[in-house]
């Protein structure tokens, strides 16, 4: 599926551009890296962070997190992406998945559905319609992901409809999808799952989202549907400060009789000290005590706070350095050498071309 899926965003990328004597100039082509550095102080003799960390995963080493090259194409009324990836990010994120989709960021192609609405109709791989923050380090206020990101969808497959306002203070979209951070549906769930996305500008300042998911998502004999809810206000003013707020909840079955919730809460803020040196600090909190999402084996399961404050020095407006410090706390034991504490520094370089 994913070869033809490929095959015919080839196909029909081609035939636009030969097709259309003035293609080219609706066609682009971007590119991101990150390399990263991360040292734990927790005396952990892991390789690796904890196991509910997927980006910026390993420790004592020179990795690069994101190594991406996309191309976009736009002509009003046809839409095609295609994003190529390598890097810790496709490495932990889609190790479930068949291999040769391993490698993409996105594919994509949509069609506009009405002459004078922005209605799109899009399929294939798109990056998640939840939450604030991406796999693209350098869009996001702090250098490495929130708990509550890490562990709800980075990307998600199938079918997309959406429409903009005019104004384009107002985002809609729904989605029937392969499931929860699937491209391939598994072979032992035949439902799809459904998404929505409501995205507003109130002001010029002021951003608020909701976005859920529902479906199944057990493999074994729990019958159940996950249903996910995902909110978050953003504040900003202009270049020099911002505000994020947001907050998840979910639920699902943990056995065959009994349903579980699990929620995060996270503050980011951001602060410009001068100009192209910029701070910011996280606060959050991820409870999962059934261990729907995160496993811990432990009786409180997974109860995990966490602080991060960075500093980001935006050499050029293609080159990013940046320094985090982060602090994680369990009233549970869950970490390396027995312990309820976690600290680490990770230092990161970016590039956009």
């Amino acid at each position: 599926m994913n070869k033809i899926l490929v095959f015919l965003f080839f196909t029909m990328h081609t035939g636009i551009l030969f097709g259309q004597k003035d293609s080219l100039k609706n066609l682009s082509v971007s590119a991101y890296g990150e390399f990263y550095y991360s040292r734990d102080f927790s005396d952990s003799k892991s390789t690796e962070k904890p196991n509910f960390i997927y980006n910026h995963k390993k420790l004592n080493q020179l990795s690069a997190n994101l190594l991406l090259v996309r191309a976009k194409y736009d002509n009003k009324t046809l839409r095609a992406n295609l994003g190529l990836m390598a890097g810790d990010y496709a490495k932990y994120n889609l190790s479930s998945e068949p291999e040769l989709s391993r490698y993409l960021y996105d594919a994509n192609i949509g069609i506009r559905l009405s002459d004078k609405n922005n209605i799109w109709l899009d399929a294939g791989i798109f990056p998640s319609h939840i939450g604030f923050e991406s796999a693209i380090s350098a869009d996001c206020w702090t250098l490495t992901r929130s708990i509550l990101a890490e562990n709800s969808p980075y990307y998600e497959s199938g079918i997309k409809m959406s429409y903009t306002s005019d104004s384009e203070k107002l985002n809609l979209a729904f989605l029937i999808l392969n499931g929860w951070q699937k491209i391939r549906r598994p072979d032992l769930i035949q439902n799809p799952s459904f998404g929505l996305q409501l995205n507003y500008r109130i002001s010029n300042k002021l951003l608020f989202n909701y976005s859920n998911f529902t479906g199944r998502e057990r493999l074994n004999d729990i019958k159940s549907i996950r249903s996910f809810h995902n909110l978050y206000l953003q504040y900003d003013l202009g270049t020099k400060a911002g505000l994020i707020a947001g907050f998840d909840f979910g639920t699902d079955k943990f056995n065959p009789d009994e349903h579980g919730i699990w929620l995060s809460p996270v503050l980011i803020v951001r602060y410009e000290i001068v100009k192209n040196l910029s701070m910011a600090a996280r606060a959050e909190l991820y409870q999962d005590k059934k261990q729907i999402i995160i496993p811990t084996n432990t009786a409180g399961g997974f109860n995990v706070s966490g602080f991060s404050g960075n500093i980001n020095y935006q050499i050029n407006e293609k080159i990013q350095f940046r320094v985090e410090g982060k602090l994680y706390s369990s009233p549970d034991r869950i970490f390396d050498n027995n312990l309820n504490r976690n600290y680490n520094m990770t230092t990161s370089l970016s590039f956009k071309i």
